[in-house]
């Protein structure tokens, strides 16, 4: 990784407020290493290298007359080709929608763009986002830079790739399900859920609507908790296109009203196991925590096999209505990953008006039981997914004498979409295969800061990010 590409966000943009690094330098700094290492990552769907040139220029001249644009000003950010980013493939990684380009940005590209962020170009996806790796019959597969033969994760795989190989200072991804959760946690990466509603959705392919608005949103990934709580801030505030949305200001934390929080964490989940190491990191998150001055005590909270199977009756089970439709008679255009989600996603009996009513009262009244248990622990520390990255093609894993599927493996992020809470995971230690392990911090529903506040303590104490060896 180059000088110029390793630095943090935060650091490119002070240093071109300081007039020490030019954006355009910066901007050839990155095209050069996504161009070094596309053949090997496949991160990016498009670059949108004739605007970024504009844009840094622009930019380069206003610093130099010592005017900045935004808290971004001159960085290079990726975004995934699910969300709408004017004259780029907007495809959503299916062959349903070959040459879709957007007409216009979404709300928070734009808002990214005011804050004088160059935006490179829209990375890889899954087809129509349905997978925990990436790969698609558009654009191929994309690879783990710790390890080529490992899948980055999914959806926003092609995302976490490019983030963590430097060949993007950060951007943003998309959650269902553990979309960025995972692949941050695979990759090495910090990743934000937020609260559906806190970052418009709006200009997200799926649309964010019904259920799924309950479940899916957009928000920031990146090398270090201080640049995705930058890019949280600039992306946040209400916006009509997304039906979750609301007024809820910033906030900003005290040390001590910090320090005064309850922190509860658990290894797993009672049903399915996680790898030694997942616990390791755990463990060295809590020890690290405790260090820091925090109380930190077992909790697991009641309630977490329940909200996993809601969570596939809204996303499997309505996702499967939602997507037959589109996909009926098109078969011979749909990926392997598709067709093996909608597989999972018809085995059961299509949704009733009844059933689904059902679904979503029960939805409520498990989220209003969670978020009682939260207030004796307004921040929850466990696993992100039961394993680190996995071989391509991989669809179990023995751990602890027991076979996990390819589904069970991430209910440890899909709780957390059911219920609408913000989460946010942050990398702590490594295998003994070399591969990065996250940790996942979940909070109350609009408490990102804190989510984030806390996720900086244990970056603090457990090291974050390190750089792959994908040279």
């Amino acid at each position: 990784m180059s000088e110029l590409t390793s630095l943090s966000a935060l650091s490119m943009a002070e240093q071109i407020r300081q007039k020490k690094i030019s954006p355009v330098d910066l901007l050839d700094a990155h095209l050069a290493r996504i161009s070094k290492l596309t053949p090997q990552l496949n991160a990016f769907v498009a670059l949108d290298e004739k605007r970024a040139r504009q844009d840094a220029k622009a930019l380069e001249a206003t610093a130099l007359r010592g005017d900045v644009r935004g808290r971004l000003h001159g960085v290079p950010v990726s975004i995934k080709s699910s969300i709408a980013t004017a004259g780029l493939p907007y495809e959503s990684g299916t062959r349903l929608r070959t040459g879709n380009v957007a007409d216009q940005d979404a709300v928070l590209v734009s808002r990214l763009r005011n804050a004088g962020a160059i935006v490179l170009g829209v990375t890889n996806t899954p087809e129509l986002l349905m997978a925990w790796e990436t790969d698609n019959l558009l654009y191929g597969r994309s690879n783990n830079p710790w390890d080529l033969a490992r899948t980055p994760g999914g959806s926003s795989g092609g995302e976490a790739a490019a983030i963590a190989s430097g060949c993007s200072a950060g951007g943003v991804g998309s959650d269902g399900g553990g979309s960025i959760r995972v692949p941050a946690h695979f990759s090495g990466i910090c990743g934000l859920k937020p609260t559906p509603g806190r970052i418009p959705a709006t200009g997200h392919f799926p649309v964010s609507a019904g259920p799924f608005a309950l479940l899916g949103v957009v928000g920031p990934m990146a090398r270090t908790v201080a640049d995705l709580q930058v890019l949280f801030e600039v992306m946040a505030g209400p916006h009509h296109g997304d039906p979750s949305s609301a007024p809820v200001p910033l906030r900003k934390l005290t040390l001590e009203e910090l320090k005064q929080i309850r922190i509860g964490y658990f290894e797993d989940d009672g049903r399915t196991p996680v790898t030694a190491e997942t616990r390791l990191a755990v463990r060295t998150a809590v020890d690290g925590l405790r260090l820091a001055g925090f109380e930190v005590v077992p909790f697991r909270p009641d309630g977490l096999e329940r909200a996993r199977q809601l969570w596939w009756k809204l996303f499997g089970t309505a996702g499967g209505m939602v997507l037959a439709p589109l996909t009926k008679g098109r078969e011979a255009d749909l990926s392997p990953l598709l067709k093996e989600f909608l597989g999972w996603a018809m085995a059961e009996p299509a949704h009733t008006g009844t059933t689904l009513l059902d679904t979503w009262l029960q939805r409520d009244e498990i989220r209003n039981q969670f978020l009682v248990q939260m207030q004796a622990f307004p921040i929850v520390l466990c696993p992100a997914a039961a394993i680190p990255a996995f071989r391509h093609g991989e669809r179990s894993w023995q751990i602890e004498g027991q076979t996990v599927k390819y589904l069970d493996a991430w209910s440890y992020t899909e709780w957390f979409n059911l219920l609408g809470t913000p989460a946010a995971v942050v990398p702590v230690s490594q295998s003994a295969e070399g591969l990065p392990i996250g940790v996942q911090i979940v909070g109350r529903p609009w408490e990102e800061e804190l989510v984030l506040a806390v996720a900086a303590e244990v970056e603090r104490e457990c090291g974050g990010y390190r750089k792959p060896p994908i040279e």
